[in-house]
């Protein structure tokens, strides 16, 4: 029987208060992030990494001290491998705390598979998370042979088939008040600068926004593509989606928040969005808040990563 390794690629999150500095000092050092020589970068990554210690102390302090995003990435991983069946074994390699790729290639080298598939969580390309990750993943795995990637899947049936079956509910309990509504779909925003070198992550947003509501098939929705988790005095793509909270306010509309850039539940999903955002929703007149799950474990999204790890194997080598 064949063996394939599958390697599930996240960005990663500190597993302790303590890991919170080394782990964003990990993320700024990264020249996808920020683009400048080494010499420069790395002091810049630390000095940064100092300054929003505090803040990112207390995001992770309100989810118990830790990032849940490995325990639930490798709920995904056992949840595929189950999809896959016999010959499959799932990976989980993280970009900017451990276990790092360093690490996973030494679990998947000892498992002496045939065959090893890079999947990266990252639906929409961009080459600040999908690519600086196959970038690290590549140079920790030089020896170790070729390997087959999924690149990126915004309009993958059973992923947007997840998204509409997570969102119909929350639709129904906000058109049950009476009262208007407006469909946010947020993802993770990035700088300016980074989309105007050529980054099509925006275009894959649009394109994954475009096929949820043509699924859900409600001609008279109102809905908007938004974009949260901006930092820093940079410039970043937009409308932002705290103004686009505040607009519904103005607007005295309901609002059903659905991210459609991540597909497990983190920091920006159970602080940003059920805490912070939550509460500036209050705040700003909003009549009711609906905020839907991330696909998760949901069996089409799952069955659609089974798909996409098949059709790799089905396709040249990278």
């Amino acid at each position: 029987m064949t063996r394939v390794a599958v390697v599930l690629m996240n960005l990663g999150g500190p597993d302790s208060i303590e890991a919170v500095r080394p782990f964003l000092a990990n993320l700024f050092s990264d020249p996808a992030i920020i683009g400048l020589p080494g010499l420069l970068r790395l002091p810049l990554a630390h000095l940064i990494a100092w300054r929003r210690g505090p803040v990112a102390r207390d995001i992770y302090g309100r989810l118990g001290g830790r990032s849940p995003l490995l325990a639930n990435t490798e709920a995904q991983a056992r949840a595929l491998e189950g999809a896959l069946g016999p010959g499959y074994r799932c990976f989980v390699a993280m970009r900017y705390w451990h276990p790092m790729s360093i690490e996973t290639v030494r679990a998947v080298a000892e498992w002496t598979p045939d065959e090893i598939v890079c999947l990266p969580l990252y639906p929409q390309f961009s080459t600040t998370t999908t690519a600086s990750s196959l970038v690290m993943w590549r140079g920790a795995a030089a020896r170790q042979g070729p390997t087959r990637i999924v690149c990126c899947y915004p309009r993958e049936q059973g992923f947007v088939e997840a998204i509409v079956g997570l969102i119909r509910p929350a639709l129904e309990a906000a058109s049950g008040t009476g009262k208007p509504f407006r469909l946010l779909l947020t993802a993770h925003g990035l700088p300016k600068k980074i989309i105007d070198r050529g980054d099509p992550y925006p275009d894959q947003v649009e394109q994954t926004a475009a096929a949820v509501v043509a699924a859900l098939a409600r001609p008279e929705l109102d809905w908007r593509v938004c974009y949260q988790s901006r930092v820093g005095p940079l410039e970043w793509i937009g409308p932002a989606t705290d103004e686009e909270i505040r607009r519904a306010g103005e607007d005295g509309v309901a609002l059903v928040v659905a991210p459609i850039s991540f597909v497990s539940e983190h920091s920006e999903t159970l602080v940003e969005l059920d805490l912070d955002y939550r509460s500036l929703a209050e705040g700003a007149g909003v009549p009711t808040y609906h905020r839907v799950p991330t696909v998760g474990l949901e069996p089409a999204f799952i069955g659609s990563l089974a798909k996409l790890v098949n059709r790799a194997l089905a396709g040249p080598v990278a």
